[in-house]
């Protein structure tokens, strides 16, 4: 089983300077990275390549580290061949070209020598996780929601570097290569059997933060439950006035931690305080942080909140819990721009009303929300299971009716049989219908797949008296 635990460092001020000076050079070398793939993928597939005269071998036009012939002038890991005369390993990807051309950086710039090399290799993988998350986006959802191209980092959102190996702890202690040792707050103690896998160094608002990823293979990971034993669904509803509404009938508040009127006020101040210092200046730096630490207070109050209310929700006496499958970052889009026809004049379109809807979203944080329920549900080996929510605040529970004006606010009145209730209990109660539809389903399916293997079984010992063999009639009944 692998988990992280996250402690809070203790750096001396000569720390402090190192690990911000290493941030710095790794942002620099990530955005290198990245702008080296994309002109190699531009002038190759773009450009085309071109006979080398010094060389005599094929080329790309760019003199980088992705180019055909490789950082160290071979594109293939080794030279080796095997009995089929084909080489053993293939071409090498981008990034293993990009961390085999490292040791020419150190040589080039000296400085880069004073960061770990474990360091260094992470920062390029990170670069190529964000490629395949892209890649991977596209293949399931080909419009390109969700994760997007990689982006050039700042220093805004470029705050962690991570250590693969050489990481020790003891005690209260933890050792950093080329940090040193360095104390943290031991808030949480490791726990027997637990191995250290790699340390990951954050740099916040208050300061510096470890997460260590352990691991102990002797603990299983968490199995959750198939759904042929799910008998009892708890629909959950999200929302705004009320942050969830339970299918049974519970709801639990929204505490705005960051849109109520007292918070609203003294980010306004605090952020008007940091435009009226003058720019580069040492005031305008301590306004700018203390604008930074009171964010990061709001977003502790709410993750601590969402824990409460994760534990809250996944403690029901339920076999499984039915989420909203929500498309959040479509929720916060901006309105189309509306034209006139004649006088090319831009019309309201209605944003400035949206506004507030999109902030009040982003505050509720649905998405961390689920992630922290279905961690929590795997935890008691309970079933997440997402659910489309369209109309389901519209629709009926007596007669089925959809129809927009069958809720009003809160209220649902429906408009043909006169059926009345909570618009978002409803919602919730039909959320949980919806999965128990898709429950019985499957499983009705499995346990008609199971008596046809069954079958097909028996069948086969009847004629040949053993396993194995099957007729093409057999394999067609079982996969059928």
């Amino acid at each position: 089983m692998l988990t992280n635990y996250v402690y809070k460092l203790r750096p001396s001020i000569t720390q402090i300077n190192k690990m911000g000076g290493w941030l710095d050079m790794l942002r620099s070398t990530y955005n290198w990275s990245l702008a080296d793939r994309i002109a190699q993928y531009n002038q190759q597939f773009i450009q085309g390549d071109y006979c080398d005269i010094r060389t005599k071998s094929e080329a790309c036009p760019i003199t980088c580290f992705v180019s055909k012939n490789g950082a160290s002038g071979e594109p293939w890991k080794d030279g080796k061949v095997d009995k089929d005369g084909k080489l053993k390993n293939p071409r090498r990807s981008a990034g293993d070209i990009q961390i085999t051309a490292l040791p020419e950086l150190k040589k080039a710039r000296p400085w880069f020598g004073e960061i770990d090399s474990t360091v260094l290799q992470q920062n390029v993988k990170r670069l190529d996780t964000a490629y395949k998350n892209f890649f991977e986006r596209q293949v399931a959802s080909p419009s390109g929601e969700g994760r997007g191209f990689p982006k050039f980092k700042n220093r805004g959102n470029f705050t962690s570097f991570t250590y693969q190996m050489g990481v020790k702890v003891q005690g209260s202690k933890v050792y950093l290569p080329k940090l040193g040792w360095m104390r943290f707050f031991n808030s949480r103690l490791i726990p027997d059997g637990f191995n250290l896998k790699a340390a990951t160094i954050r740099k916040r608002q208050d300061g510096w933060y470890v997460s260590i990823r352990i691991e102990d293979k002797s603990i299983p990971d968490y199995v959750s439950k198939p759904l042929d034993e799910v008998k009892s669904v708890l629909g959950c509803d999200l929302g705004i006035t009320k942050l969830v509404h339970l299918s049974d009938r519970y709801q639990i508040d929204n505490p705005r931690f960051a849109t109520n009127k007292k918070v609203k006020r003294t980010l306004k101040i605090r952020q008007r305080r940091v435009s009226k210092k003058l720019k580069d200046s040492k005031n305008r730096k301590k306004a700018a942080s203390k604008l930074g630490r009171f964010h990061k207070k709001i977003t502790d109050k709410r993750v601590a909140y969402q824990w409460d209310v994760a534990n809250k929700i996944v403690s029901r006496k339920v076999d499984a819990i039915a989420l909203e499958d929500l498309n959040i970052s479509a929720m916060l889009k901006r309105c189309k721009v509306k034209v006139d026809e004649n006088t090319g004049r831009f019309l309201k379109n209605g944003q400035s009303r949206k506004k507030g809807l999109n902030r009040a979203i982003s505050d509720t944080s649905w998405g961390e929300l689920i992630l922290k329920i279905e961690y929590l549900a795997a935890k008691q080996g309970k079933v997440v299971i997402k659910i489309n929510p369209k109309h389901s605040s519209q629709e009926c529970r007596n007669c089925g009716h959809i129809d927009k004006s069958n809720r009003d606010g809160e209220k649902f009145i429906c408009t043909e049989c006169g059926y009345h209730e909570h618009a978002d209990i409803g919602a919730a109660k039909t959320i949980r219908d919806r999965c128990l539809e898709i429950v019985r389903r499957d499983s009705a399916k499995l346990a008609a797949s199971q008596q046809n293997a069954q079958k097909v079984s028996s069948r086969s010992m009847s004629k040949r008296g053993e396993f194995g063999n099957l007729s093409n009639q057999d394999i067609k009944i079982a996969k059928s």
